[in-house]
Order: C-alpha cells, then structure tokens, then sequence
C-alpha cells in the first residue's frame, strides 16, 4: 500500500468526512430508500432509483477515504527540516518575470486548497521545488508557458 503524506490538519479532515458520511448520510440515504419503497412498485419508482443512485455514491466515496486514511503517512510541519524544501513547509517565491512574491505550504494531494496558500506536493510546482534549497531557480511547465521562480525562503509550518 502506497503511503500518502498528510498534514495532521488534513487527516483530522478526512476522519470528520468519513464519520459525517456514515452517521449522517448514509442514514438519511436509508430514510429515502424506505421512503420510496413505501411508495408501493419499485420497478419504476424514480424516488427510489435516486436514493439508491445516492446511496451507491455515498458508499462509494466512503471507501475512497476510508482508503485514504488507511495509506495516511501523517507528517507534522512543524517539525519539517527547512534547509531543502519538503513536504509540510512553507516556501516564499519570487516570480522572475513579474518580481512578485508568492507564499505556499506544500501539502497532500487531498488538502491542497491554492486561494489558502496550500499546494499539493505533487503538484507540477510541488514536484519541481521538492529538494531545492533558498536562492534555487524553480522551473515550471505551465499551460500558459514556462514559469520561472527564485527560492526565498523554507520555514517550518
């Protein structure tokens, strides 16, 4: 089983999804399936085709975090080294064509959230600054063309 890095922030996010969708969901999906089954035939009951469509997604997306939560590799920020960068710091760059400056935290795949100033590791931009160290130029292939950065700073989050 592949190991997936996760911040303690995000996993604490992915168990509340999990447990909401079981506790919550999962028993309202079961009320609409009793609902529509006390509708009298089923065969054509589109009440019930829907909540069992919604169920099918519900149960679905259950294993899909259980999932993930079982191949969470929970890493702490805080206590990340800051002399290259790695996952769960937090980086400063210079963009070289509009000298502006951005600011990421580099994060998991499935807590990645770009107007919170989190960017997934795997990211083409995650990819390209893992390892680099403060004053690395940072290339990226970007849709709109190639993207060139400067490594300001690493900090511990």
């Amino acid at each position: 089983m592949k190991r997936i890095p996760i911040t303690r922030v995000g996993y604490e996010a992915l168990k509340k999804k999990a447990r909401q969708l079981k506790e919550i969901e999962r028993q309202e999906v079961i009320k609409a399936i009793q609902e529509a089954r006390a509708h009298g035939d089923i065969t054509e009951n589109a009440e019930f085709e829907a909540a069992k469509e919604r169920q099918a997604f519900v149960e679905g997306k259950i294993s899909e975090l259980e999932y993930k939560i079982a191949c969470a590799e929970v890493i702490d920020p805080s206590e990340v080294k800051t002399d290259s960068v790695m996952f769960g710091c937090t980086v400063v760059l210079e963009n070289l064509s509009t000298e502006g400056e951005v600011q990421y935290q580099l994060v998991g795949p499935d807590e990645s959230d770009i107007s919170q100033g989190r960017i997934s590791v795997s990211s083409p931009l995650g990819k390209a600054m893992i390892g680099k160290k403060v004053g690395d130029e940072i290339v990226v292939q970007a849709p709109g063309g190639e993207r060139r950065y400067e490594l300001v700073n690493i900090s511990a989050s």
